[in-house]
């Protein structure tokens, strides 16, 4: 299933220029392994909710992805029904008669928020899905910094961001290019130390998190950029050629004048 164009994640996409905290996570972690639900859950949030594809999912997929089968469980058994997922195609006007929305549950055991409005908008609809919990006793969890990072820190939840992707095979090209160049902005961000707003409910990330947050940027990504910067230097060597001989060929233009 094709997701039909977000205007509003293009929209909020111009607040992040005026407040790129907005798009900064309180917590980054390499995938919901390392989240240790159970401290999560001790500390005082007391519901959570996920993005779909490329955090549980491979894209577009209906199933968990296998090798989170036990965080998955554990995540299961510590929040049992205040755990949600919130896809911008399952459970969407785009998901028609809701097919992909139950076919998720079924796999995963858990409910698919249905909802109008795309994420980083529609924040209403969760915190009524979750009926009664405030927004800050809510984590948010997803691969994505323009959506769900800044769907969450938009209403006030703890955004913890999934920094190492399913797999990009079978993602939406143009999705894969953001996401890219999310993760260079934050990495930007990081080094402006630019931080995301303090969440009210202290959080030991020593606890939260069981291991080490993963590095600003990947190997995959490195090795891109260095794969994109040989690209450009081979072009631009090519350019400077073909200047060259242009300027060659004027000289002996001029010469046989």
């Amino acid at each position: 299933m094709v997701q039909s164009f977000n205007l509003q994640g293009i929209l909020q996409s111009f607040r992040v220029l005026t407040s790129p905290r907005l798009m900064v996570p309180n917590i980054v972690v390499r995938d919901i392994r390392d989240i240790n639900f159970e401290q999560l859950h001790k500390a005082g949030i007391i519901a959570i909710a996920f993005d779909k594809d490329n955090c549980l999912t491979k894209p577009y997929g209906l199933e968990l992805y296998p090798p989170f089968k036990d965080a998955w469980r554990r995540c299961r058994d510590v929040y049992k029904d205040q755990v949600v997922i919130v896809s911008n195609s399952a459970g969407t006007p785009d998901d028609k008669d809701n097919q992909q929305a139950q076919a998720i549950e079924q796999a995963l055991q858990v409910n698919v928020l249905r909802h109008q409005e795309k994420k980083p908008s529609g924040g209403e609809e969760l915190l009524s899905h979750f009926n009664g919990i405030k927004a800050k006793r809510i984590a948010f969890v997803g691969d994505r910094a323009l959506t769900d990072v800044v769907f969450g820190n938009n209403y006030g939840m703890l955004t913890i961001l999934t920094r190492d992707v399913v797999t990009e095979e079978g993602d939406n090209p143009m999705a894969i290019r953001i996401r890219r160049m999310e993760h260079r902005v934050l990495a930007f961000l990081d080094r402006m130390n630019i931080k995301a707003k303090p969440h009210p409910i202290p959080i030991d990330l020593h606890a939260v998190v069981m291991q080490t947050p993963p590095a600003a940027e990947s190997k995959a990504e490195a090795k891109a950029d260095l794969a994109a910067e040989e690209i450009r230097k081979k072009e631009s060597k090519e350019a400077a050629e073909r200047e060259a001989k242009f300027e060659r060929s004027k000289r002996t233009s001029v010469r046989g004048e």
